[in-house]
């Protein structure tokens, strides 16, 4: 999970294109990067051999688990591409250990999805003083000069988006209540997120009636969902904020036997998205917060140590930083999302 969201300083670019669309269909045409239409363009081609260390925190539930299988796989695609990663661990002295070991290899990149953002900045620094490109993926350095990019989910428009959509889902229903089981009340993350579905809500004369939160896993969204469902006796409207303590909730929803509800989910699940595809369950939407960041990664870090760009900007040098989109997966475009989704 993210650890705090930041301005967007170049460019929101949508999930699933992200890093990859171009200005072309063709080389000749595009001296920029990805694929349009199953066309190769320049920046996929094959070009100076890069190494690329890659570290993030263990694989404790299924988003995480993602952010690591989908940098693995993205590495994969490219023969120029020699990806060394190391196991994952929540031990921040061990991931600062892991960073040094990269240094000390001279690999030509780093990508890193810290434990700790600000322990492990120091680390990180060394790194780009060394020489080394480093991409800092999802949980922020304290410091601008200890990542060449960052690749950032967008936590504010998680909240925005979920609160949108269930004023859409309620328009014009008088006295809705609406429910939130948050994640970690004491992350900024989750904050973000509560913000922005607070002030989405506002927006059309809406609040929340009644607030739980859960730190993420199962066991703790079952029980806060339970708690919530006993102290509201009825509820229009629940959004939660990860799929992953969704699994619990879940539960919850069903020992309750309520089907009064709907709810909208966080991060964007394949199960979850199987639910809403099917319309069989109390999902009728998710909020994704794209586990494709440690790809992007691996992406921006070949194509800055190769000195090549994006291919849909003008810009000749890769962005400083990349906020990707949170939109609302529904059953209309549930089939889009569903090839990027984690399973809890």
């Amino acid at each position: 999970m993210p650890h705090k969201r930041t301005t967007l300083l170049v460019t929101a670019l949508t999930l699933g294109v992200a890093l990859t669309a171009c200005t072309g269909n063709t080389p000749e045409n595009n001296q920029g990067g990805g694929t349009q239409d199953g066309v190769k363009v320049a920046n996929d081609e094959p070009g100076k051999k890069v190494v690329i260390g890659f570290s993030a925190p263990a694989a404790d539930h299924g988003w995480m688990a993602a952010i690591s299988n989908a940098a693995k796989a993205e590495a994969g695609k490219y023969s120029d591409v020699e990806l060394r990663v190391v196991e994952g661990t929540n031990d921040v002295n061990l991931q600062i250990s892991q960073v040094e070991t990269f240094i000390n290899d001279k690999v030509d990149a780093i990508v890193l999805l810290p434990f700790d953002g600000a322990a492990l900045t120091p680390v990180a620094l060394k790194a780009m003083k060394a020489g080394i490109t480093v991409i800092n993926v999802d949980r922020q350095f304290d410091s601008p000069f200890a990542a060449r990019s960052t690749v950032l989910g967008d936590n504010y428009g998680m909240g925005v988006s979920a609160g949108t959509y269930v004023c859409e889902r309620l328009k014009g229903k008088a006295g809705a209540v609406v429910a939130e089981i948050a994640g970690i009340d004491s992350l900024p993350l989750t904050q973000d997120r509560s913000k922005g579905f607070a002030q989405a809500l506002a927006g059309c004369g809406l609040k929340v009636n009644n607030r739980v939160a859960a730190e993420f896993t199962v066991e703790s969204g079952e029980r806060a969902a339970a708690n919530l469902l006993q102290a509201a006796p009825r509820i229009d409207a629940v959004w939660n904020h990860d799929d992953d303590q969704g699994v619990g909730v879940a539960a919850a929803v069903k020992n309750s036997g309520r089907s009064e509800f709907f709810m909208v989910g966080g991060a964007g699940s394949a199960n979850v998205m199987r639910e809403i595809k099917a319309d069989n369950g109390p999902h009728k939407a998710t909020v994704i917060y794209p586990s494709t960041q440690g790809a992007d990664g691996v992406r921006l870090a070949r194509l800055a140590v190769q000195g090549k760009a994006l291919g849909d900007l003008v810009e000749v040098e890769v962005p400083r930083q990349v906020q990707l989109y949170a939109p609302v997966v529904t059953k209309d475009n549930v089939d889009r999302y569903l090839p990027t989704a984690f399973e809890s």
